[in-house]
């Protein structure tokens, strides 16, 4: 019996969506009160593959359309090395990193859902497990809820099973050891409780703040100066309490930027996101952190990164951001599950197991 060449593409099909936050919410830098998704449907040989991206979804979705979408359409539906590569080469002229790269990483989501489809496995799989499931912590706790909703929306993580739960600071670092210690009276002594400044703090502010909330036993502290501050970053790793990682890298779009990261010491623990660098990215993250023994955390996005954290050896745990759980439970059907503190893949469904909910993307639409 001989060897069946691969589907071809079919055709590239992309939504841009806008939905309202359930209120306005603030980090240590910025406050929104909407999130945009820039959504890619692939279709070969009659199977669907499905990929996105939390960006700016007009120009992202137009930028899909006019440079990736004759890269990708046409191309062999296994040769997603190459399409990475001619995507990220067109791309080169008008600045890869940022919107351009979160193009591209919605395509490239799509791209290896539409593999384990097309050849009838679920992608956790085709991938290569490392665990069955992938620890969860809760995030939100935005800088400008007030103490009843804070408490209540930590509790109610704690109350789900979850072991441990994110805050933001930052935008009024006097009162943040308040904060703090009211969600630590909330979430009890067993839960692991982190910080996110979003890059708040000069690496002084940092160093200060770190050494305060270590009172709390505050486990984790994300950003506390710019991601871009490698120097800055290394030096508050080097003076952190014990006991608390310093972690970065949610803004890294290739392996290039991985590698420095790592290579200057300036995180205990990286962080990756699939929706700024694809899975293709997202598991040269994992290697690169495998090399260094370094703990890899996934950003963001809990529904599309459970089969990519899944396949990298050093995971830490995955972010369940109240915002993106909010947003794919409204756009996606066929959810992992979440239990006993973790998210778990539908190994009885092909590719990711995420469908399109169409009448909400039409709605929602932009």
């Amino acid at each position: 019996m001989g060897v069946q060449r691969a589907p071809t593409i079919e055709s590239l099909t992309v939504h841009a969506c806008r939905v309202p936050t359930d209120g306005t919410e603030c980090d240590g830098t910025l406050c929104w009160s909407a999130t945009e998704v820039v959504v890619v449907e692939l279709k070969a040989a009659g199977v669907d593959g499905l990929g996105y991206s939390y960006t700016q979804a007009a120009p992202a979705a137009a930028l899909i359309r006019d440079k990736l979408q004759t890269i990708v359409v046409g191309a062999d539906a296994f040769d997603l090395g190459l399409i990475w590569q001619r995507m990220n080469a067109a791309l080169r002229n008008l600045g890869r990193p940022g919107l351009g790269l979160m193009a591209i990483a919605a395509v490239d989501i799509a791209l290896w859902d539409l593999k384990a489809r097309l050849l009838g496995v679920p992608l956790a799989q085709l991938l290569g497990r490392h665990r069955e499931a992938v620890p969860v912590y809760g995030s939100g706790g935005f800088t400008n809820y007030d103490d009843a909703r804070l408490g209540t929306q930590l509790g109610g993580w704690v109350g789900d099973g979850l072991s441990a739960v994110k805050m933001k600071i930052g935008s009024a670092p006097d009162d943040d050891p308040r904060r703090v210690s009211l969600a630590r009276q909330v979430i009890g002594d067993g839960v692991t409780l982190m910080v996110d400044a979003n890059g708040a703090f000069d690496r002084v502010g940092a160093l200060q703040m770190a050494r305060r909330l270590a009172d709390y036993d505050v486990r984790w502290f994300e950003e506390p100066v710019s991601s871009d501050d490698l120097d800055g970053l290394r030096w508050v790793c080097d003076r952190a309490p014990p006991g608390m990682a310093i972690s970065a890298g949610e803004y890294g779009w290739d392996a290039d930027y991985f590698r420095k990261m790592i290579g200057a010491g300036a995180v205990g623990v990286l962080q990756a996101d699939a929706t700024r660098c694809g899975y293709t990215g997202f598991l040269q993250a994992g290697v690169l952190c495998d090399a260094q023994h370094l703990k890899l955390s996934a950003h963001c996005a809990p529904a599309v990164h459970v089969p990519v954290c899944c396949a990298v050896p050093r995971l830490a745990h995955l972010e369940y951001f109240h915002d993106h759980t909010r947003l794919e439970r409204m756009l996606f059907d066929g959810l992992p599950l979440l239990r006993d503190g973790a998210l778990w893949p539908d190994l009885q469904a092909p590719g990711h197991g995420l469908r399109l909910r169409h009448e909400e993307v039409q709605r929602h639409g932009i």
